[in-house]
């Protein structure tokens, strides 16, 4: 009894301002896509932009971001997610999930698992028609990725994005760019701040007479070595 009253005194003043606390208003759900034709959406994707999250920042620090999907025959999409851990010298680091439609999303929205029984919300809230790049949340909003089918995107798309995510009460000030060298940028959008793409080494015209020295020297090292 005496633990009770202890700690009800030690609680009641949080519930207190909690209640006196006008609560915001709550948003309703983001609004995924109508549809999404899974045949079209596999394949693999890369990581332009995300929100950092337990999974790739925490322990890990994600770059070289792709997800890979792939229907299966019951149903099911497999997914194959992967990055290089630069904390762990840039070794790769690869989860392998499924992901299942939620009935009635039109494919927009799947619940995902890469540690049974333990599942996640997928919304896709944006897609391009040509599915060159998408837009994906979670309900919480606690979670955003941009996805391209390239490993950068066009700063005009990139914005296109934003927008949408914006749009749906998300926000994008938390969004950090992926660093993707296949890209050869720090940035997602291509024409933003990063890393030049490294350019090939200029072709040499070999000088002749350098090239008659080098042949006499090996004659002569030849013709050593046989005596």
């Amino acid at each position: 009894m005496r633990l009770a009253v202890t700690l009800s005194a030690l609680f009641a003043p949080a519930l207190l301002a909690a209640g006196c606390a006008a609560a915001p208003p709550a948003l309703p759900p983001p609004e995924t896509v109508a549809r999404v034709d899974l045949d079209r959406y596999a394949g693999t994707w890369f990581e332009i932009a995300r929100f950092p999250n337990g999974f790739q920042d925490r322990s890990r620090r994600c770059e070289a971001v792709t997800a890979t999907y792939r229907p299966e025959g019951d149903g099911s999409i497999a997914v194959v997610n992967r990055c290089r851990d630069m904390a762990a010298g840039g070794r790769e680091a690869v989860a392998e999930g499924t992901a299942r439609p939620v009935p009635g999303s039109g494919n927009a929205r799947l619940r995902v698992t890469f540690f049974w029984p333990f599942f996640g919300d997928y919304w896709v809230i944006g897609l391009e028609p040509a599915y060159r790049w998408a837009v994906v949340g979670t309900p919480d909003r606690e979670n955003l990725w941009v996805l391209s089918r390239t490993p950068a995107m066009r700063a005009g798309d990139y914005s296109a994005a934003l927008a949408i995510a914006r749009r749906e009460g998300f926000d994008t000030a938390r969004l950090v760019p992926t660093p993707q060298p296949a890209a050869g940028s720090a940035a997602g959008p291509e024409g933003g701040a990063g890393r030049a793409a490294p350019q090939p080494a200029p072709r040499t015209t070999p000088d002749p007479l350098a090239r008659a020295r080098l042949d006499l020297a090996a004659l002569r090292s030849g013709a050593t070595a046989a005596r």
